[in-house]
């Protein structure tokens, strides 16, 4: 049922670039599928932010999606994934947001409700993030200081300490609350946290942790 749903609707992105409808229709993806979405487009996954000028507490940008995520067009969607998870622990969601199949509406109208968005550093999908070079990861840095004018988030948090440092150039940043005045841009008013990368890949951190960092951001 819910990938049925999904099949009729194309995710709402205030970027140039038309939203992509659900490329699987809501169905699990196949190893096959998967390999397709290894590719060099630049616009593999699109936003989940408001379209009607509804003010944004927090703005959080992964790193760039993952080839599971292209395929079903949703943030941190590969299962195992404790982005999710974490985001409910924390208590930044109401209840635990399934998207290894995409976002139901229902799913991004409780994000808006609640004033969170989600981008990324870098649109195009990769099986690790680390696939991404320093060109790709600066230019990604100055585009999203640049989005900042007309997103105005009351805060951003980067999701991976290790390209935060290379795309911003900061190569002695740790996790937490980052110094924007050493970011050429950064607009006054909107702090700036980097959370860790939440995926099983990291065994330095778990739900609980990762949890933990999140409530340090919005204050809980």
């Amino acid at each position: 049922m819910k990938g049925s749903r999904q099949a009729t609707r194309s995710r709402r992105s205030i970027d140039e670039h038309e939203a992509t409808p659900f490329p699987l229709a809501g169905d699990k993806p196949s190893k096959s599928d998967l390999a397709r979405f290894a590719s060099d487009n630049p616009d593999a996954l699109d936003d989940v932010l408001p379209s009607d000028g509804q003010r944004l507490r927090l703005l959080i940008v992964g790193v760039n999606p993952g080839l599971w995520t292209a395929a079903v067009n949703a943030p941190f969607a590969r299962p195992g994934n404790r982005f999710w998870p974490a985001l409910h622990r924390a208590g930044l969601t109401e209840y635990l947001v399934d998207a290894s199949r995409g976002l139901s509406e229902h799913d991004e109208a409780h994000l808006f409700a609640r004033g969170i968005g989600i981008t990324n550093l870098v649109g195009r999908a990769t099986v690790r993030a680390d696939e991404l070079t320093t060109a790709e990861l600066t230019a990604a840095a100055a585009h999203l200081v640049a989005r900042l004018d007309s997103l105005r988030p009351q805060m951003v948090a980067i999701a991976g300490i290790t390209a935060f440092r290379t795309a911003f150039a900061q190569p002695k940043a740790v996790l937490g609350r980052q110094n924007t005045a050493l970011i050429e841009g950064w607009p006054e008013g909107i702090e700036l946290w980097v959370v860790p990368q939440p995926s099983g890949l990291n065994a330095h951190e778990n739900i609980d942790s990762l949890a933990a960092k999140w409530r340090a951001v919005v204050g809980i």
